[in-house]
């Protein structure tokens, strides 16, 4: 993860509630939407907290909601295009899942999720289809 430096200012403490370390790439950070009205509500991780030293995980993570004083909605395209570029290269392929129906869970039903394997380029479909 490569955060911009308007994220990192926008640091949310916030591990009491959530049990995030709010450390380098790992935390909660609250950022103006690209919406007008809207604020984005990120909840980062680059695969090293609460881990063992040398010890990694393969995925950096982003869960991203959106709030309106009272009021919650799903992300859109263009938040969540933002978000990419708060917290990854432009060269970062960064994905979304949506896994078998036996295994998805929903803990929250307006938040949505970026993932970026760190193993190496994640494969892609042809580019035409894309």
């Amino acid at each position: 993860m490569s955060f911009s430096t308007k994220l990192l200012k926008r640091r949310v403490d916030d591990e009491k509630r959530i049990g995030i370390l709010g450390e380098g790439n790992n935390g909660i950070f609250s950022v103006p939407s690209v919406e007008p009205g809207w604020e984005l509500i990120l909840i980062c991780s680059d695969g090293t907290e609460d881990l063992a030293e040398g010890e990694q995980r393969d995925w950096e993570h982003v869960s991203i909601s959106t709030r309106q004083l009272t009021k919650t909605r799903m992300p859109t395209w263009k938040e969540m295009q933002f978000v990419k570029t708060l917290c990854w290269d432009d060269d970062d392929t960064v994905v979304q899942f949506h896994p078998k129906k036996s295994q998805y869970i929903n803990v929250h039903p307006y938040v949505l999720h970026m993932w970026r394997w760190k193993k190496g380029e994640f494969p892609m479909p042809p580019l035409e289809c894309v």
